[in-house]
């Protein structure tokens, strides 16, 4: 699985007076691709909050646009899982218009796992061999 693939269709309180999409919209876009992603990969993000009390942060974000997405536009977010560490996930994201597959935007987003209180702590090995194994079928 190196990519999971969602499947979006613009809405228009996603843009802005212009029938363009606004630029925040594609961070909402990334998570609902890194939730995907998850799922693909065999476990419910929901999880690592309830049974084992922690979160995925995000630390960092970086979004390039190459061309606007509009109004009603059918959309497809690619994600894929970069880099797995100890305490920090990296995502790659790639967002298309469909069915022309025009590139609209490219991102990153980086990711600290943390408790309850915000201390960084050790992603558990039930998840970083699930994730391991997603960047294994990548290819990275």
């Amino acid at each position: 699985m190196p990519w999971a693939s969602t499947n979006l269709r613009v809405r228009y309180s996603e843009t802005d007076q212009m029938g363009v999409v606004y630029h925040a919209n594609y961070l909402v876009w990334f998570e609902i691709g890194r939730t995907d992603f998850c799922r693909q990969l065999g476990f419910v993000y929901r999880e690592i909050e309830k049974e084992d009390g922690l979160y995925i942060m995000v630390a960092e974000v970086r979004c390039r646009y190459k061309a606007p997405a509009r109004y009603d536009d059918e959309i497809l977010v690619r994600t894929c899982l970069r880099s797995v560490r100890n305490r920090v996930l990296v995502f790659g994201y790639e967002v298309y218009r469909q069915p022309s597959e025009e590139l609209l935007a490219e991102g990153e987003t980086v990711h600290v796992v943390t408790d309850r209180e915000g201390r960084p702590r050790a992603l558990p090995e039930k998840y970083r061999n699930l994730f391991s194994a997603g960047i294994q079928l990548s290819g990275r």
